[in-house]
């Protein structure tokens, strides 16, 4: 298989739609032609998924790496209010996958694609001794409405949709969901807001430094069934959404309350009362 016969089957695996007002063009010329809609920010991420560092052979079939790849970008989107349009997706392959890995890979971005209405529209390829995958997902939201990490103020009430723990106690074989129908919803109600991808304890830290605020949880977590605590705080890779509201502003179905943001010392993150650590999932520690 040559650089020529992949991008051909690749091109035929990809999911851009003609059909889509906004897809100019999508594979077959260097860039791909996107217009953007009127009165819409553009929201655009990226995320690495890497062979023995997010994913291993041995637990993980090629439909689950090529979901994770893509599920990844799409939470980005989903914390920041938005809607999930296009991906580009960069294949380093190693010798080893061949043209029924590259399909499996595709099978499973597709299939999440499709559940997003998601065009994939281009990318690269190129050889590797470790498989890697780069995502980028590009998105839209409302002008001047997507939900940032920045906003939290004292006294909003800290919520978190579904169980947390629930990847670590899997063993991280779990296929992610994101939640860009209640990223949506929580439009116009948020003051903050972002995806759990690194632990609980990490990720609010990082709200909080850029919010300016501290935290205080309640001492109670949903976590999921055979979670420990250690594993709810800092597991990493639930995808969750973490955000927090005013007070007095319901939280869409799916959110539990789990603490309060407070003045004080900007990332301080305190669990029953103790100041807690900022443990989680750190690639550079």
């Amino acid at each position: 298989m040559d650089e020529l016969s992949l991008i051909a089957a690749i091109r035929g695996m990809s999911t851009a739609r003609r059909r889509d007002r906004g897809l100019i063009a999508g594979i077959g010329d260097d860039c791909a032609i996107v217009r953007p809609r009127d009165g819409e920010d553009l929201l655009l991420t990226t995320d690495f998924v890497i062979e023995d560092v997010h994913f291993r052979r041995r637990t993980h079939t090629a439909a689950d790496v090529g979901w994770k790849a893509l599920a990844r970008g799409l939470s980005d989107i989903a914390a920041m209010g938005g809607e999930a349009r296009y991906a580009l997706v960069s294949l380093a392959l190693p010798e080893w996958a061949g043209a029924r890995y590259v399909r499996g890979l595709y099978g499973g971005m597709n299939e999440l694609a499709g559940r997003h209405g998601v065009a994939i529209i281009g990318g690269d390829v190129a050889r590797s001794g470790q498989l890697t995958l780069d995502v980028c997902v590009i998105g839209g939201v409302p002008r001047g409405k997507a939900l940032r990490r920045s906003g939290a103020r004292t006294g909003d009430v800290i919520h978190v949709s579904g169980a947390l723990g629930h990847a670590a106690a899997s063993g991280y074989r779990e296929r992610p969901e994101p939640r860009l129908e209640l990223g949506r919803k929580l439009r116009g109600k948020a003051t903050a807001c972002m995806d759990l991808s690194d632990g609980l304890a990490l990720d609010l830290h990082r709200l909080c430094v850029e919010s300016k605020v501290s935290a205080e949880l309640d001492g109670v977590l949903p976590s999921a069934p055979g979670a420990t605590l250690e594993q709810a705080l800092g597991g990493g890779e639930d995808y969750e959404l973490l955000c927090t509201l005013p007070v007095g502003v319901r939280a869409p179905v799916g959110f539990t309350r789990i603490g309060v943001v407070r003045a004080g010392r900007p990332g301080e993150v305190r669990f029953a009362g103790m100041k807690l650590g900022r443990r989680g999932w750190d690639p550079f520690r």
